[in-house]
């Protein structure tokens, strides 16, 4: 984006674009925004840790109610993040470029694809890329048992759940943020780019609610995976160190991160999320090239084809699977249900995170059409997510069975620490992967709560831009969060509050399928004055009004004009001309 004072560069000052188009919050409106949600999540933190074993109860309770009768809702508004992106990318719009015709990427490819799939799935995906497979061996649904039983379905399923599917659900999300933002001048929030479906009536109170159920969820959701990730990063350091586990190595290691992510989010997008994101990227094809050489190499190749080729020809009975027959009936708790574990599980938690890491992508992909978005965001980590399962999930299969079942142990015990027992197995370089693998723990999470800052403080502050102080202030804060669950509660209680945000995915969901309606229909009812609106929220260079008022601003800071009746006040340099709401 562009900015520049067009009052100290005359005629060929530029503008910060896109320009604000969007609704100004009511002062009422924006102190419940910014006052409620830390308050709501104190009482959350507070309840929680008096009270463990009764919020433990109550969210298990939800948890049920919302596997027992809506796993119908997931699985289909899943399908329906699928057919979209498939719309985006093969119809007409898909030829639209974010930010207009003018625009052109900020951030190469490489860099692109670093930062979306670093603040997506790099931590989850280095969690459960070993837990999933392992956990899934012995059964699971729909894939048939092959000669080696339930092995091959436990690596499809971790592909469809983490592959294609979650990424569409990412991605629907981001784009519809990203053409509200790039293309019509709105904020880059959640209340933008929803409520223009709803009466008129209805928008200004349900744009409050959309807001403080993003902000909330953002917050507890980032906090708790700190939490996780403190507890992984120690597995780590555990496997190589000998240090063990506790409240003050946890304390230490949030507060290092914390520290890491404060000095990215300063430094910005471009100096400090990019630089650590091409970081992660290098680090993981040394860590898949390691594993794949040294490792079982012709066990890996035979594998990843075998179940390349399964997940191509189960993928459509898995997306539509509900278990119908557990679903169809009350369940006594949603352990009863496999997607209860799984499935409901993991879309809940893409749904839960959807916020902070598509308002991310949304904000870094300015210059891309629809359809080069789409299939970005969606085809190229969807296969990055395959391969890296494909080798490091294949591997942990395969040292499981020459251990005697010591991997499927690790995990039972901790699950955090399947990755590290899976690497020790691998010869001659394993004690190496080992560092390089907790080194990826931390520099995935700092890219992930850094994206989370950006986003949260979009959130917060629009359409005023929250400087960088603004977001190391959000990152203590959620540091400050996550110290809070691990020193008082420990992880018991660090669990509970995660679940309690992916079950407040279910009320979000019905947000987001608003939000994609409202899409569809921008997309399909553009006219001549939404074109026109593109380009005058894109150009980046001054109007003649905007010259008028910036020569008048300076005049007036130099004493040689009265200020004049206040209905005269000229506009400030960087303030937009008044336009038609849209």
């Amino acid at each position: 984006m562009k900015k520049t004072d067009a009052a100290a560069d005359g005629a060929t000052g530029t503008v910060e674009v896109p320009r604000f188009r969007g609704l100004q919050i009511p002062p009422l409106d924006r102190a419940i925004i910014t006052i409620l949600p830390p308050v709501l999540i104190l009482a959350v933190l507070i309840t929680v840790t008096i009270n463990p074993t009764g919020a433990a109860e109550a969210i298990s309770t939800a948890r049920t109610f919302v596997t027992g009768k809506f796993t119908w809702l997931f699985i289909l508004y899943s399908v329906v993040a699928v057919a979209v992106c498939v719309w985006l990318v093969f119809s007409r719009v898909g030829s639209i470029r974010l930010g207009g015709p003018a625009a052109r990427p900020e951030h190469g490819k490489f860099a692109w694809y670093s930062m979306l799939f670093a603040c997506g799935q790099g931590i989850g995906l280095i969690f459960w890329s070993v837990a999933e497979p392992i956990l899934l061996r012995d059964e699971n649904p729909v894939v048939p048992a092959g000669p080696d039983g339930a092995a091959e379905g436990a690596m499809v399923w971790s592909y469809f759940h983490w592959g294609f599917t979650a990424w569409a659900m990412y991605c629907v999300v981001a784009v519809c943020l990203a053409y509200s933002h790039h293309n019509l001048g709105k904020t880059l929030t959640f209340r933008e780019a929803t409520v223009d479906i709803l009466p008129k009536w209805s928008r200004r109170g349900a744009g409050v609610v959309v807001e403080l159920l993003a902000i909330i969820a953002t917050v507890l959701g980032l906090a708790t995976s700190f939490g996780f990730a403190a507890l992984q990063f120690t597995s780590g350091l555990a496997s190589f160190t000998g240090l063990s586990s506790g409240p003050g190595i946890w304390l230490l290691v949030i507060l290092g991160l914390a520290g890491l992510t404060a000095a990215s989010a300063f430094f910005g997008i471009n100096k400090g999320m990019k630089r650590i994101s091409e970081t992660n990227s290098v680090l993981s094809i040394v860590l898949l090239v390691a594993v794949f050489v040294f490792g079982p190499t012709v066990f890996l190749l035979s594998n990843i084809t075998q179940t390349f080729g399964s997940f191509l020809a189960n993928f459509t009975t898995m997306s539509f699977w509900t278990d119908a027959g557990t679903a169809g009936g009350d369940i006594a708790t949603w352990q009863d249900s496999w997607n209860g574990w799984w499935t409901v599980f993991i879309w809940c938690w893409v749904i839960a995170f959807s916020p902070f890491v598509a308002g991310f992508i949304a904000r870094i992909s300015r210059g891309r059409t629809i359809r080069e978005f789409v299939l970005g965001v969606t085809v190229v980590p969807s296969l990055i997510v395959m391969v890296w399962i494909g080798i490091i999930g294949s591997a942990a299969l395969y040292y499981d069975d020459r251990s005697e079942r010591g991997i499927s142990g690790a995990v039972a015990a901790d699950t955090s620490s399947g990755l590290f027992v899976m690497l020790e197995s691998v010869p001659v370089v394993g004690s190496l992967l080992l560092v390089v693998a907790t080194i990826l723990v931390a520099t995935y999470y700092v890219t992930s709560l850094d994206s989370g800052a950006h986003a949260l403080a979009e959130f917060v502050a629009a359409p005023r831009k929250a400087g960088p102080f603004f977001r190391v202030v959000l990152v203590a804060s959620i540091a400050a969060v996550a110290v809070t669950l691990l020193t008082l509660g420990g992880t018991a209680v660090v669990d509970t509050v995660q679940t309690g945000t992916i079950i407040g995915a279910f009320p979000f969901s019905f947000v987001i399928l608003l939000m994609i309606a409202n899409l569809v229909r921008r997309l399909l009812t553009r006219t001549p004055e939404t074109l026109r609106l593109e380009r005058e929220v894109n150009d980046p260079h001054p109007t003649a009004e905007e010259h008028l008022a910036a020569r008048r601003a300076e005049e007036l800071e130099e004493g040689d004009v009265d200020d004049g009746p206040e209905t005269h006040r000229p506009l400030a340099a960087a303030e937009p001309v008044p336009s038609p709401q849209h």
